[in-house]
């Protein structure tokens, strides 16, 4: 996967990462004439309300991770498991932006329904405000199957993207107190990512010596580590 910025900010110290984002969604539709529909971030550096902004005025959803110190509330039973009080498991169903609710259904096999005191009068779908709890509702549910495989296969690419920019780059350890210098080598960060891209782009795919023979022992059913031997 190769990652280029669209935009870098430069900011002193004390500037929060978490006020970056709705000026980013700014320039997003100033510059390109669009901004991204979801936004996957830190936890600890988004707050409720940079969270609600852009839910309301955006319409972007901002995906999460549910932090240590936050409270889960009905119908999670964990930040990837979601019951009824009975504790029939759920599933996200849709995003009713008429009267802002999330809706979840219960999730087949539907047990419990079968044996449930409830039964005879209960939906089996529940709605919750989106503005109930950011994190866990908001615009796109943190138990929802998008925003799961989101933190699981979109969020670790932060980490690597960041690597570089810090260890490779040396940035990390650096203290810049000039505008001017902080300036330019912000330019020059983002030269080098956008030179590391294009080298990755024009370099020669590597073939296998053995690819003209993958397909035939594939065809015999052997086994995938075994293929190359």
């Amino acid at each position: 996967m190769t990652l280029v910025p669209l935009v870098s900010w430069v900011t002193p110290a004390n500037v929060s990462e978490g006020g970056l984002l709705l000026p980013s969604l700014r320039w997003c539709r100033r510059r390109l004439g669009w901004w991204p529909g979801i936004v996957v971030a830190d936890m600890g550096y988004l707050s409720a309300d940079t969270k609600q902004q852009a839910r309301q005025g955006w319409q972007t959803a901002v995906v999460t991770k549910l932090r240590s110190d936050m409270k889960l509330q009905p119908p999670y039973r964990s930040a990837v498991e979601l019951e009824c009080a009975q504790g029939q498991r759920l599933e996200w169903w849709e995003y009713e932006p008429e009267s802002g609710q999330q809706w979840f259904r219960v999730a087949e096999p539907s047990e419990l329904c079968f044996s449930c005191w409830e039964a005879a009068a209960c939906p089996r779908h529940f709605g919750f405000a989106a503005g109930q709890h950011e994190t866990l509702f908001g615009l796109l549910p943190l138990g929802s199957g998008v925003a799961k495989r989101l933190l699981q296969q979109v969020r670790p690419w932060i980490e690597p993207a960041q690597s570089f920019e810090k260890n490779q780059l040396g940035l990390g350890q650096m203290f810049l107190n000039s505008l001017r210098l902080t300036w330019q080598m912000g330019l020059w960060a983002d030269s080098a990512v956008l030179l590391r891209t294009m080298a990755w782009l024009d370099s020669p795919t590597e073939t296998s010596l053995l690819e003209g023979l993958m397909p035939r022992q594939l065809e015999f059913g052997l086994p995938l580590e075994n293929r190359n031997e």
